[in-house]
């Protein structure tokens, strides 16, 4: 990761920069892939509600952290918990990770990726499943970190229906070591 950007673990103070980050990221990455009217129906205000409510009791499990530039603004965010949905072989999510697109391709999100991994490790926490619309572009990047699909669903945002894929990793501390199969080879 290029210097003048850290990370650290969030807090409910800043609810109100990931929701900025989240509605952003949203609008730029899903442009053309989730119906416009989706998109510009989203509410700083309503995201900063939920990341507030989710900020000031994080669940047992879950972990948040942002990225912040040299300004100390918040320009990408992660948050991993318990799986919620996939093949029960993985113990963690992978919820989210946004960036704000100028400071993609940077390796953020693979830092922002490893807090997650790192704290997971923590928790005693091995695998690791992430969903990624179908059409997004960025699954390359779970691909690259060394993910392995597991699973396509159908599911339906703003009356379209869409494809969802899951990438899983089996063995998280591989991503840590910068391991990843086709490296094995």
């Amino acid at each position: 990761m290029r210097t003048g950007l850290r990370i650290r673990d969030a807090t409910a103070a800043d609810s109100s920069g990931i929701a900025r980050v989240h509605v952003d990221a949203w609008r730029s990455t899903y442009a053309g892939i989730v119906p416009q009217g989706v998109l510009a129906a989203l509410s700083y205000a309503h995201r900063e509600a939920n990341w507030l409510r989710l900020l000031d009791a994080l669940p047992s499990g879950h972990c948040v952290f942002v990225a912040e530039n040299v300004g100390d603004r918040i320009v990408g965010f992660s948050h991993g918990g318990p799986l919620r949905a996939g093949p029960s072989t993985y113990a963690g999510e992978l919820y989210a990770i946004y960036i704000l697109d100028a400071y993609q391709r940077r390796g953020l999100g693979r830092a922002l990726a490893l807090q997650v991994v790192r704290r997971f490790l923590r928790q005693n926490v091995r695998s690791m499943l992430v969903w990624v619309l179908a059409d997004n572009p960025a699954r390359r990047f779970y691909e690259a970190l060394g993910a392995q699909l597991v699973q396509t669903q159908k599911i339906t945002i703003g009356g379209a229906p869409l494809d969802e894929v899951a990438y899983g990793w089996p063995d998280i501390s591989r991503i840590e070591q910068g391991q990843h199969p086709a490296e094995d080879t």
